[in-house]
């Protein structure tokens, strides 16, 4: 049963260092040092008890049990993200690799009176907002390459009935022992748009508007419409237009949501991102020519 949506959710009283975690599947995890924090959860660096190793290949994720984030992930791997799935598409699209961090089991723990529930994950690197951070606007070439990689996990989603919902830089992670790829992480705020092949319907309320990151939401979840697929493309491109040009004509407006959707529809960025990725697909840009 998923956790009640109500409830407020509260960043859990992090476990200690060296604590074994058994998973569903009857293996066992030793926390490592906290290395992060969310708006609900903890990751802490984990070893396999059976496989100890000083450089950690994994991590773990924990909320306490009611919260919602780390359940809707859960579920999104549960149904759409095994590993023998990721593998055949992988193999069907003649891809290198597929942009979708590894799950690697998941369970419940106690710790002073409270249930937490923790995932199990490949580690990855640093984000790319920290990137950006440090290095400001990426190279078209690198733009390029960032949106062809996440169209690839964007597609492979799409079919297997979820959206995203946060596409940003700082979901945006490179691998660990392979700082070359990309990984679109934290499925936390994924919406199945398509359960059983039956689209939602498309309704506007106006009381669920302005959800997510506000200066990438697309128009449709500013009209508090239910997530779907165009959500997501919208939001990428607004993340390849940022990272090209270093900003939106937004970013001044951010305290006030409604301005923030006029001038979105008002700058008519939908043609503009549709426009960008299409040339990204065809190779109509000379800088497509060199990305693999």
């Amino acid at each position: 049963m998923p956790p009640r949506r109500n409830e407020k959710y509260r960043l859990p009283v992090p476990l200690p260092e060296g604590k074994v975690l058994d998973d569903m599947e009857g293996k066992q995890w030793m926390l490592g040092k906290m290395i992060g924090s969310g708006g609900f959860g903890l990751i802490y660096l984990a070893f396999p008890t059976n496989k100890p190793d000083k450089d950690a290949r994994h991590v773990i994720k924990v909320e306490y049990q009611e919260n919602g984030p780390l359940f809707s992930e859960l579920k999104f791997y549960q149904r759409a993200a095994k590993r023998d799935h990721i593998e055949n598409w992988i193999e069907l699209k003649q891809l290198d690799y597929l942009g979708i961090p590894l799950f690697f089991g998941s369970g419940i723990t106690e710790f002073k009176g409270r249930s937490y529930r923790f995932m199990v994950m490949e580690r990855l690197g640093i984000d790319l907002q920290k990137i950006s951070d440090q290095n400001g606007t990426f190279k078209k070439s690198t733009v390029l390459q960032l949106g062809i990689r996440m169209l690839d996990v964007l597609e492979y989603i799409h079919e297997n009935e979820y959206v995203h919902g946060d596409i940003k830089a700082a979901n945006l992670l490179l691998g660990y022992r392979n700082p070359d790829r990309v990984y679109l992480a934290d499925y936390g705020l994924c919406y199945r748009y398509c359960p059983n092949g039956n689209h939602k319907q498309y309704q506007e309320n106006p009381r669920k508007g302005h959800n997510g990151t506000l200066e990438f939401t697309s128009v449709d979840a500013h009209k508090g419409v239910a997530l779907s697929r165009r959500s997501d493309l919208e939001t990428l491109g607004y993340c390849l237009l940022r990272w090209s040009c270093g900003g939106l004509p937004w970013e001044r407006s951010l305290r006030d949501p409604a301005a923030v959707q006029t001038a979105k529809t008002k700058y008519a960025f939908a043609v503009c991102w549709m426009s960008f990725l299409s040339q990204c697909l065809n190779g109509l840009l000379p800088e497509a020519a060199a990305v693999k």
